[in-house]
């Protein structure tokens, strides 16, 4: 492959230079509204205790049979389960708030990161018929 090979961002005509500007707004928008959120965590309430420890049982069972047999499958199936079950409730419990900030600010952020995806866009999606 030589350098004159290469073609434009998507294979189209679209400028380069739209796309890296448009991948700097983006990066910039998203890390400037990223940075406004805060994540946290619930607990795993049900009835009022916590039920966390629950969901570990499957998995220590699990693990107890692929210890004894390699090839067990229950062991195997109660492993990915539990795991699935773990990640889907750490996910479930999480808290996001935005936190407050400025209706300026926020309108420079969503500007900067629509802006720069309409630009990526133009640049990868633009003129396709002429390559």
């Amino acid at each position: 492959m030589e350098f004159g090979d290469l073609k434009r961002p998507g294979g189209t005509s679209g400028g380069l230079a739209e796309f890296v500007i448009g991948f700097i707004m983006t990066i910039a928008g998203g890390y400037m509204l990223i940075s406004r959120v805060i994540v946290t965590s619930g607990f795993w309430n049900w009835g009022g205790y916590n039920t966390f420890g629950l969901s570990l049982v499957p998995l220590i069972f699990g693990i107890a049979f692929v210890f004894f047999n390699g090839r067990s499958i229950i062991g195997w199936i109660l492993i990915a389960l539990s795991i699935i079950v773990i990640a889907s409730g750490i996910l479930m419990n999480l808290q996001i708030y935005f936190q407050p900030t400025s209706l300026f600010n926020t309108i420079i952020m969503l500007v900067l990161f629509a802006g720069g995806i309409g630009l990526i866009a133009r640049a990868v999606f633009a003129n396709r018929d002429e390559v």
